[in-house]
C-alpha cells in the first residue's frame, strides 16, 4: 500500500514534467524558426489569425513573424477547388473574387519565406479579405496550374 502511495504519484509527477519539457521544446523550436515550419500550425495561431485551414490540406507549412506594430502569420498548403471554396468563404471572403490577374500575396510578402509566386508556365489566381477593426487582413495567391491539387498561399497581417 505504501508503495502504491509513493509510487503513481512520483510517476506522475516524472511524466508530467517530461511532457512539460517536450511543450517548451516545440515552442522554442517554432519561435527561433527563420522560415516555413512543415507542420500544421497550433489551434491558437489559426484563431488568432484567422485563418481556417481546410480538412484533409496537405503539405501544410507556416511561418509566423511578430513586430511592435505589425504581426504577419504565414500559411501554405495544397487542397481542392471545393476545399478551397469552403476555406474562402469561412475566412469571410467570396470565391468569386479570387481572379487571375489579381494582386494577393505580394512579392515582398513572398520573399520573407521563400515562395516563388510568378513560375514560368504556372497559373495563378490572387484575393484580398479586408475584415473591420483590429482583426487580421488576408492576402491570399493560389497556383491553379494542377486543377486536383491547388496550391494556396496565404498571409495574415494584423496591424496594431
Amino acid at each position: 500500500m505504501v508503495v502504491l502511495l509513493i509510487a503513481v504519484p512520483a510517476g506522475y509527477l516524472v511524466l508530467s514534467a517530461h511532457q512539460s519539457r517536450e511543450s517548451g521544446k516545440d515552442k522554442q523550436r517554432d519561435a527561433a524558426a527563420t522560415g516555413l515550419v512543415w507542420q500544421w500550425p497550433s489551434k491558437v495561431e489559426r484563431r488568432i489569425y484567422e485563418v481556417p485551414i481546410p480538412q484533409g490540406a496537405s503539405y501544410v507549412a507556416h511561418y509566423e513573424r511578430n513586430a511592435w506594430e505589425r504581426s504577419s502569420f504565414y500559411v501554405q498548403f495544397r487542397t481542392s477547388r471545393e476545399r478551397l471554396k469552403t476555406f474562402l468563404e469561412e475566412a469571410g471572403g467570396d470565391p468569386a473574387e479570387l481572379r487571375a490577374g489579381r494582386e494577393g500575396v505580394g512579392d515582398r510578402q513572398a520573399d520573407v519565406v521563400g515562395w516563388d509566386l510568378g513560375l514560368p508556365g504556372h497559373r495563378y489566381e490572387g484575393a484580398r479579405i479586408e475584415r473591420p477593426g483590429e482583426r487580421p487582413d488576408l492576402e491570399i495567391t493560389v497556383d491553379v496550374t494542377e486543377e486536383e491539387r491547388l496550391r494556396v498561399y496565404v498571409v495574415s497581417t494584423v496591424e496594431f
